[in-house]
């Protein structure tokens, strides 16, 4: 078996154990000669009370692992920014990565691995909120706010709470292939796994609804309409404003310039498409609005930094 050893601490989130637990458990019930065993662990052993109140039991002391560790995972919490100043905890997590086969966390569980030196030099990820205080701590970390996890060299970071489910999806995808992680992720009830490169936000999260009634309903004409000439002059004009002005007030009220939630929306399309259908790419990029294939490659690797060819073979549906 696999030995995966989960850091909690006081205050960690529930789910950040519990999910990424599920994931590991369900793979063992699929390849009980290949599994994991997760181990919850801790700088001391007893109750660890997560956040919200529930407690589990530690019967493992972090300094007491001298074994072969496979997965030491760091879970986050909303107090993982004051545990950092727990020695004995940064001081293990620092020991155990050094000499586990590779190292990951879920949210702010990354603000534990930069403590102990795990995240100098490598690109890492975290919950959206806490990206740029991770940056402003850590500077020798390269933190991205955007993906659901990143994954530099043998150290695994991922996005908030349930991000951790697919952190380790991907992990089992490693280790056993992506049919297996897809079987584990059906078995969750999970629509699909994630990609690592999708951003943390869908196209309607990342931009704000405006305060005026005609651009929400442009909003809902772009994303419904995605074949449609949505230039800036035609959405202009069907705003009635000038292009200076229609510019202007669609990105002061929702965040982001019209050409960029337009080719968000056509890109969330496409995902979609390739996720649900067996279209060929030439016509998901027509139905998705991005015309040709090469299109429809260019904004993937931007956007997910996948091929769309590839994201398909990973993460359809069916």
């Amino acid at each position: 078996m696999r030995r995966v050893v989960a850091v909690t601490y006081e205050g960690f989130q529930l789910l950040d154990l519990a999910g990424p637990a599920d994931v590991f458990s369900g793979t063992s019930l699929l390849v009980p000669e290949d599994g994991y065993r997760v181990e919850a662990a801790s700088a001391r052993t007893g109750a660890v009370t997560a956040y919200g109140g529930i407690a589990i039991t530690v019967g493992t002391a972090l300094r007491d692992i001298d074994g072969p560790v496979d997965t030491l995972l760091v879970v986050g919490g909303l107090s993982a920014r004051d545990q950092v100043d727990d020695r004995e905890l940064v001081g293990q997590i620092a020991r155990l990565a050094g000499v586990a086969r590779r190292v990951a966390s879920v949210c702010t569980g990354a603000y534990l691995l930069a403590e102990a030196g795990v995240l100098t030099g490598r690109r890492a990820t975290t919950h959206w909120l806490a990206a740029a205080d991770l940056a402003r701590r850590y500077p020798d970390a390269e933190v991205d706010a955007n993906p659901i996890y990143i994954r530099d060299g043998d150290v695994w970071t991922s996005a908030g709470v349930t991000a951790g489910i697919d952190l380790a999806l991907a992990l089992v995808a490693e280790d056993h292939g992506h049919a297996l992680a897809r079987k584990v992720a059906r078995g969750l009830v999970m629509y699909l796994h994630r990609p690592g490169g999708q951003d943390q936000f869908s196209v309607p999260m990342r931009a704000a609804a405006p305060r005026a009634e005609p651009l929400r309903e442009l909003q809902a004409f772009i994303d419904g309409n995605p074949a449609d000439d949505l230039s800036v002059p035609a959405l202009a004009r069907r705003a009635g404003m000038s292009e200076r002005h229609f510019s202007r007030v669609f990105t002061e009220q929702t965040g982001v310039s019209p050409g960029r939630y337009v080719e968000r929306s056509r890109a969330d399309l496409a995902r979609r498409l390739l996720e649900s259908t067996a279209h060929p790419l030439d016509r998901v990029a027509r139905e998705s609005g991005l015309g040709t294939p090469e299109t429809l490659y260019r904004v993937f690797r931007r956007h997910w930094r996948i091929a769309p060819g590839d994201y398909r073979r990973r993460f359809q549906a069916f």
